[in-house]
This record gives structure tokens, sequence and C-alpha cells, in this order.
């Protein structure tokens, strides 16, 4: 699907071909011939609804003889509100509001570590990497029992309340044959 720009040209033919009496499907291939577009029936649909124009007429059912119909509830009909200006003299808001970011620190000096010179017990929180070759270094300082950083980085991640998931503890791998 693609975008496109409904441009005076395309909505003055849009409003001469409805006011025909064409459907929107009708108007969408000859606007697609005139103008070398590829809008869709639903877009020239939706359009026309944004500026005002009827809908689309639903065919009318048929009864069969002998068949008693039911009548429908009547749905209250959406009308295009007056009090706002058309879609093209809107200006859009911004999608969200930039806020600057407060990080949170921890009153440690982090060691440093590259990878290779972690030890099993040393704190793996990341520092550097954000730049494009800048190396990515670790904390480095001990570790909490059962968790991948020290006390100050895990209360950083998780909160002072949570708790290691589970205990740190050996695993022992069985090997089993397969069948």
């Amino acid at each position: 699907m693609q975008p496109f720009t409904w441009t005076p040209e395309h909505c003055q033919a849009l409003r001469d071909y409805r006011a025909r009496g064409l459907s929107y499907g009708e108007i969408a291939r000859r606007l697609n011939a005139k103008f070398g577009t590829t809008y869709t029936r639903n877009a020239a649909l939706g359009r026309g609804m944004r500026m005002g124009l009827p809908g689309a007429e639903r065919p009318r059912e048929r009864h069969l003889p002998g068949i008693k119909a039911q009548k429908q509830p009547k749905r209250a009909r959406m009308e295009p509100r007056q009090d706002r200006p058309p879609a093209e003299m809107t200006q859009s808001a911004p999608a969200f509001e930039a806020r600057p970011v407060t990080l949170r620190c921890v009153g440690i000096t982090p060691r440093l570590l590259s990878l290779i010179e972690l030890r099993p017990n040393d704190c793996r929180y990341p520092y550097g990497g954000d730049k494009d070759g800048e190396a990515i270094t670790f904390c480095g300082h001990p570790k909490l029992p059962g968790t991948s950083y020290c006390a100050p980085h895990f209360d950083l991640t998780r909160g002072d309340e949570v708790l290691p998931e589970r205990p740190a503890g050996r695993v022992v791998l069985r090997l089993v044959d397969a069948a």
C-alpha cells in the first residue's frame, strides 16, 4: 500500500464524479486512469467521507416471496463535524514530547574490565559500547551470590526488595542414550 497525498485536482475530480452519481469503485478507477495513481475504492471512499461527500449506498435487500423480512434496528448515522476545519488545514501535533532522560547511577567506581579479564565472581554490569567502535567493559567488583551483579548494580537493575529468583548452585547434567 502506498501513501498518497490527495492533490486539489484529485479532490475536485472526486467531488465531480460523486456529483454525477458514480460509485466509489468507479471513481477510483477513473482517477487512476486520469492521473496515473493507484487509489483503491476504500481510499476514494475514505477521502470522500472526510470531504463530507455522501457515503456509499448499500443495495436494498431483496425479499423472496412468502418469506417475511425481519426489521433491523436503525443505526445512528455519522455526520461529518462542521465545527472542525477540513483535514487539509489542520496541523498534526507531535506524537510525543521529548523529555530528558534521568539516568540512575551507583556510588562505586567500576574497574572497567574487559570480557577476557572477568573472573567467575566479578560483576558483569556493562559499561560503554554506546558509540561505534567503543569497547564494552564491565564493573568487575565482587558479585552477590546467585546473581551476575554486585550489590549496587543488583539494586539498580532489580530494586531493593527483589531477591534472586533461584539460589546459585551446581547443576548436574546426566547424559542419556537416545533410543
